[in-house]
């Protein structure tokens, strides 16, 4: 697996709070198996991962970086294979400011849920995506809802 073959993702874990619950936005997929996914895509050239997610999160949900408190100490690399090609993927954790921001699609994708942590790893196909899911609601219950 030659590493300068690998494809480059990054994108933002979204959460909100409504009430006491925290729910994760995921994306539905316009096409293949329309899985279920947070905002992200691939760093275009002259981006860095960085500015890839947020131009992925405008593109693709329609949230701009002023509505997004990023996390700056979460963040995960997930290391997969698509189509027989070694794929990295980037995620940060990013919080939206105002729970009532509505989400706006790109036709990348045909739906979208914010939904709570258990509802979230049920729909997040892959492993992978399930245990960024619960590392995050670790890291937010742990670090940033003060009881």
């Amino acid at each position: 697996m030659a590493y300068a073959n690998v494809v480059v993702a990054a994108g933002f874990l979204i959460f909100r709070r409504v009430s006491s619950e925290v729910q994760y936005l995921l994306l539905q997929t316009s096409y293949g198996e329309h899985h279920w996914t947070p905002p992200k895509g691939h760093v275009d050239p002259g981006e860095d991962e960085m500015q890839t997610a947020y131009r992925e999160t405008k593109e693709e949900a329609g949230l701009d970086v002023e509505q997004l408190n990023l996390i700056k100490n979460f963040k995960k690399e997930l290391k997969y294979d698509v189509q027989g090609k070694p794929k990295k993927v980037i995620y940060w954790l990013s919080e939206l400011k105002d729970p009532n921001t509505p989400v706006t699609l790109s036709d990348e994708h045909q739906s979208y849920k914010w939904l709570k942590l258990e509802d979230a790893v049920q729909f997040a196909k892959y492993p992978e995506m399930r245990k960024v899911l619960k590392d995050a609601d670790n890291y937010i219950q742990k670090f940033i809802i003060k009881n």
